[in-house]
């Protein structure tokens, strides 16, 4: 009897302790930036992440980037949400292709992601999570995952464009080039763009 009261306390002390910190480990997680309930918006060359509309508005207004003449369709159309992504696809194609043709660098290549995030703070916190550093950058843009780092509050059609032309430049070669390389084409790409 003492053998079986033994065992039951040690069999008990391990599964108390695995759900101890199964609750911290999630408590944890619920606060982190890359958990965010994220949409997301498909177009041809990008795959937008936005946390909601308000976002995707503000996003839409800061690229001030398109045709010219975008026609009386779009002056009078309503700014509904299919519309709104619609318009904000449009603008980040044209924006993506201007950036290969400034580049001189045309490949189909894999879509690009572009997380947007509301404010500094999550920006600075996603990137204090992937690289375990702070953060003093506006943007940027990660191999790894094929990804541009934005904060919607902060954010022009030239930074986009910068972020966007880094991820052209690092699928078009076949060697990566140095930082130093790709930051003056980046930087090309800003001087460029109008």
């Amino acid at each position: 009897m003492h053998v079986q009261l033994t065992l039951k306390r040690n069999l008990f002390a391990p599964i108390l302790l695995c759900f101890y910190f199964l609750s911290l480990c999630s408590t944890a997680r619920a606060e982190s930036p890359e958990d965010i309930t994220w949409k997301s918006l498909e177009t041809k060359h990008t795959i937008i992440h936005y946390q909601n509309d308000k976002e995707l508005e503000k996003f839409n207004v800061r690229i001030d980037y398109g045709p010219r003449n975008w026609g009386l369709k779009r002056l009078f159309s309503s700014s509904s949400p299919d519309n709104l992504e619609e318009i904000v696809g449009k603008k980040v194609d044209i924006l993506f292709k201007r950036v290969q043709k400034i580049l001189g660098m045309r490949k189909k290549m894999d879509k690009v992601t572009v997380n947007v995030y509301q404010d500094k703070d999550r920006l600075h916190k996603a990137f204090t999570k992937i690289y375990r550093t702070q953060c003093h950058l506006r943007a940027w843009y990660r191999y790894k995952n094929n990804t541009v780092y934005v904060n919607v509050r902060d954010l022009h059609e030239g930074m986009l464009a910068h972020e966007l032309a880094h991820a052209i430049i690092d699928h078009y070669l076949l060697v990566r080039p140095p930082r130093a390389t790709a930051e003056i084409l980046a930087r090309y790409v800003d001087s460029h763009l109008k």
